[in-house]
């Protein structure tokens, strides 16, 4: 399974789609998925490069954050922008990673992402409640390179 069109099945991505769309119901934040083949960089600098190609730090709280994957490299990181990485708790990153990291561990790609994404939804909430007169700044979509 080292193809990206491997990685997640149609019906799966749309889980995924699913679960973005639920966790942005509550927040100004935007969350986004990117999963691309391999990456030469560090899996971090790789991230942060997405995250500004994806046009991720436009966001007017600077309140987006990415989880990216490289499959064949089986690394992943999530990033979150100035905004949000200002008021998490320090570990926040570390134990998102973490419950994502366990699922992927027993195969379950869609979950350990599904849970990232609700886990970055819930944090975004608290500090960044959704504004009624806001709207979707970015794709929910997932990426791909």
């Amino acid at each position: 399974m080292s193809k990206v069109e491997d990685f997640l099945t149609q019906e799966q991505e749309q889980q995924i789609v699913a679960a973005i769309r639920q966790a942005e119901k509550t927040t100004s934040g935007e969350i986004r998925v990117h999963i691309e083949k391999h990456t030469d960089l560090d899996v971090l600098t790789r991230t942060k490069e997405v995250f500004h190609f994806l046009k991720m730090d436009n966001t007017i709280q600077r309140n987006g954050v990415l989880i990216y994957v490289a499959v064949e490299d089986h690394r992943f990181a999530i990033y979150g922008d100035k905004g949000i990485n200002d008021v998490v708790a320090n570990d926040f990153w570390e134990s998102t990673k973490d419950a994502i990291l366990n699922q992927f561990k027993k195969g379950d790609f869609t979950q350990g992402l599904i849970d990232g994404v609700l886990m970055a939804g819930e944090q975004l909430q608290k500090y960044f409640p959704w504004d009624h007169n806001g709207s979707n700044e970015l794709s929910d979509e997932i990426s791909k390179g």
